[in-house]
């Protein structure tokens, strides 16, 4: 995979450029388009390699990322349809628009991809589902999977079941983060240095999940092994918010 082009400058092609630039892969092959300049001169400055390139330039390419948010990607199919050849690989990594969808405007390809990448992916440590047109030829699948191989564990999966991997794998990151961060922040108040809070929670969560997914207790085992819950009496709450929101977004999502 030596011609590639992102249209989309965004977040998600710097988790890929990233992820390609911490394994030594020279990006000089790679073309990028974006309609907003500041967001084409932050991806130049950021991988000065690349080549800021036009949308018909960058839709010429044999393997085309679409990294774009689903409002905006049937239109852009529209404009790039008339300069699509037979033998280019689309990649489209956005949840809600389908393949078939892709395929009704793109007519003259049948190599189309679906992916879901994770953030964790700019560290090369993504969990990454991946679904192929049922036409897609089985021989290119191997170099497809060797290649974004580069940005973690990739892994292919029934269509249906992408936005759901979205959600939980995805977004799952998000959920978190933030909690980690103020237990940081509390941890620092409590006598221990910044690297002491940082390895202890790290290796917690870690082990936590272990825990509750290898350890074959059951959730009321689980449960039990701590006694003391200093934030228990708003679990019910939280579970709300998480079901709420996450199925919500889930219902807006879906093809």
């Amino acid at each position: 995979m030596k011609n590639i082009g992102f249209i989309g400058g965004g977040r998600v092609t710097r988790i890929i450029l990233q992820a390609l630039n911490n394994k030594h892969e020279k990006l000089d092959h790679i073309y990028a388009f974006d309609i907003n300049e500041e967001v084409n001169d932050r991806l130049k400055k950021l991988f000065p390699e690349i080549n800021i390139a036009d949308l018909r330039t960058v839709a010429t390419r044999d393997y085309i990322f679409l990294a774009l948010h689903p409002p905006v990607i049937m239109e852009t199919l529209e404009k790039i349809e008339p300069v699509i050849s037979r033998d280019v690989v689309i990649i489209s990594l956005a949840p809600k628009i389908t393949i078939d969808r892709i395929a009704s405007t793109l007519s003259k390809t049948k190599k189309i991809i679906r992916l879901i990448p994770n953030a964790t992916s700019i560290r090369n440590e993504g969990y990454n589902p991946i679904c192929f047109h049922a036409e897609f030829p089985e021989e290119d699948k191997n170099l497809i999977n060797q290649f974004l191989g580069k940005l973690g564990t990739t892994f292919e999966v029934a269509e249906s079941k992408l936005e759901a991997y979205a959600m939980i794998s995805a977004m799952a990151p998000t959920y978190f983060w933030f909690q980690w961060d103020e237990l940081c922040r509390i941890g620092s108040q409590m006598e221990l240095n910044k690297q002491e809070v940082e390895d202890a929670i790290y290796f917690t969560m870690m082990y936590g999940l272990n825990t509750m997914f290898k350890s074959g207790f059951s959730r009321e085992e689980l449960y039990d092994l701590i006694p003391v819950k200093p934030i228990g009496e708003h679990e019910t709450e939280i579970r709300k918010i998480f079901s709420e929101k996450l199925l919500g977004l889930y219902d807006k999502i879906k093809p």
